[in-house]
Protein backbone atom coordinates (compact mmCIF):
# COMPACT_ATOMS: atom_id res chain seq x y z
CA UNK A 1 0.00 0.00 0.00
CA UNK A 2 1.19 3.75 -0.93
CA UNK A 3 1.64 5.63 1.74
CA UNK A 4 0.04 9.02 2.14
CA UNK A 5 2.12 11.97 1.04
CA UNK A 6 2.40 14.80 3.30
CA UNK A 7 2.63 18.14 2.53
CA UNK A 8 3.05 21.58 4.39
CA UNK A 9 -0.10 23.90 4.72
CA UNK A 10 0.22 26.09 1.73
CA UNK A 11 1.38 23.48 -0.89
CA UNK A 12 -1.64 21.35 0.16
CA UNK A 13 -4.08 24.20 -0.15
CA UNK A 14 -2.10 24.92 -3.98
CA UNK A 15 -2.53 21.04 -4.83
CA UNK A 16 -7.20 21.37 -4.27
CA UNK A 17 -8.67 22.82 -7.62
CA UNK A 18 -11.99 24.68 -6.66
CA UNK A 19 -14.79 24.76 -9.06
CA UNK A 20 -16.40 27.59 -10.78
CA UNK A 21 -17.77 28.37 -8.03
CA UNK A 22 -15.05 28.41 -5.58
CA UNK A 23 -15.90 25.18 -4.17
CA UNK A 24 -14.65 22.08 -3.49
CA UNK A 25 -16.69 18.66 -2.36
CA UNK A 26 -15.66 17.38 1.23
CA UNK A 27 -16.17 14.14 1.91
CA UNK A 28 -16.50 13.64 5.66
CA UNK A 29 -15.10 9.82 7.40
CA UNK A 30 -15.69 8.55 10.98
CA UNK A 31 -11.49 8.14 11.54
CA UNK A 32 -12.69 5.15 14.02
CA UNK A 33 -15.02 3.15 12.22
CA UNK A 34 -14.13 4.14 8.51
CA UNK A 35 -17.72 5.25 7.94
CA UNK A 36 -18.52 7.94 5.47
CA UNK A 37 -20.38 10.35 7.83
CA UNK A 38 -21.50 13.00 5.30
CA UNK A 39 -20.52 14.70 1.80
CA UNK A 40 -20.36 19.18 2.20
CA UNK A 41 -18.99 21.93 0.41
CA UNK A 42 -15.81 24.03 1.27
CA UNK A 43 -14.32 26.94 -0.14
CA UNK A 44 -10.91 28.34 0.93
CA UNK A 45 -12.21 30.16 3.80
CA UNK A 46 -13.69 27.26 5.09
CA UNK A 47 -10.67 24.83 4.50
CA UNK A 48 -8.35 27.75 6.09
CA UNK A 49 -11.08 28.11 9.50
CA UNK A 50 -10.70 24.37 9.42
CA UNK A 51 -7.08 24.07 9.69
CA UNK A 52 -7.62 26.72 12.33
CA UNK A 53 -9.76 25.26 14.61
CA UNK A 54 -8.95 21.48 13.83
CA UNK A 55 -12.90 21.12 13.27
CA UNK A 56 -14.74 20.84 10.36
CA UNK A 57 -16.19 24.25 8.74
CA UNK A 58 -18.48 24.36 5.75
CA UNK A 59 -19.82 26.25 2.85
CA UNK A 60 -23.51 26.39 2.94
CA UNK A 61 -24.64 26.41 -0.75
CA UNK A 62 -28.48 27.27 0.34
CA UNK A 63 -27.85 29.67 3.45
CA UNK A 64 -24.55 31.19 1.90
CA UNK A 65 -22.79 31.44 4.96
CA UNK A 66 -20.37 29.76 6.88
CA UNK A 67 -21.29 26.47 8.88
CA UNK A 68 -18.90 25.39 12.02
CA UNK A 69 -20.70 21.87 12.29
CA UNK A 70 -22.26 21.21 15.50
CA UNK A 71 -21.42 24.94 16.84
CA UNK A 72 -25.58 24.84 17.21
CA UNK A 73 -26.32 21.27 17.70
CA UNK A 74 -22.83 20.35 20.04
CA UNK A 75 -22.17 17.68 17.20
CA UNK A 76 -18.52 18.69 16.35
CA UNK A 77 -16.29 17.03 13.98
CA UNK A 78 -12.40 16.71 15.22
CA UNK A 79 -10.18 16.45 12.14
CA UNK A 80 -7.70 13.94 12.82
CA UNK A 81 -6.42 13.88 9.19
CA UNK A 82 -7.21 16.12 6.19
CA UNK A 83 -6.33 14.95 2.31
CA UNK A 84 -7.15 16.01 -1.43
CA UNK A 85 -7.29 13.36 -4.09
CA UNK A 86 -5.45 12.88 -6.99
CA UNK A 87 -7.14 15.55 -9.21
CA UNK A 88 -7.48 17.89 -6.56
CA UNK A 89 -10.91 18.35 -6.61
CA UNK A 90 -12.36 16.23 -3.91
CA UNK A 91 -11.09 16.02 -0.08
CA UNK A 92 -11.38 13.45 2.38
CA UNK A 93 -11.50 15.08 6.14
CA UNK A 94 -10.98 12.02 8.57
CA UNK A 95 -13.07 12.81 11.85
CA UNK A 96 -13.69 11.92 16.18
CA UNK A 97 -17.54 12.73 15.35
CA UNK A 98 -18.80 14.22 18.97
CA UNK A 99 -22.36 13.07 17.76
CA UNK A 100 -24.82 12.67 14.64
CA UNK A 101 -23.61 13.39 11.66
CA UNK A 102 -27.02 13.66 10.03
CA UNK A 103 -29.83 16.77 10.81
CA UNK A 104 -32.34 14.10 11.04
CA UNK A 105 -30.10 12.24 13.94
CA UNK A 106 -28.87 9.52 12.13
CA UNK A 107 -24.87 8.44 12.52
CA UNK A 108 -24.44 9.20 8.75
CA UNK A 109 -26.26 11.14 6.25
CA UNK A 110 -26.59 8.17 4.30
CA UNK A 111 -28.51 5.59 5.95
CA UNK A 112 -30.92 5.26 3.13
CA UNK A 113 -29.76 2.51 0.96
CA UNK A 114 -31.37 0.74 -2.09
CA UNK A 115 -33.39 -2.61 -1.19
CA UNK A 116 -31.89 -4.54 -3.67
CA UNK A 117 -28.58 -4.65 -1.87
CA UNK A 118 -26.62 -4.87 1.32
CA UNK A 119 -28.14 -6.44 4.12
Amino acid sequence: MLQAERLEVEPFLQAVRFDAAGLVAAIVQDAATHEVLMVAWMNAESLRRTLELGETVFWSRSRQEYWHKGATSGNMQRVVDLRVDCDGDALLIRVEPAGPACHTGAVSCFYRGLATYGP
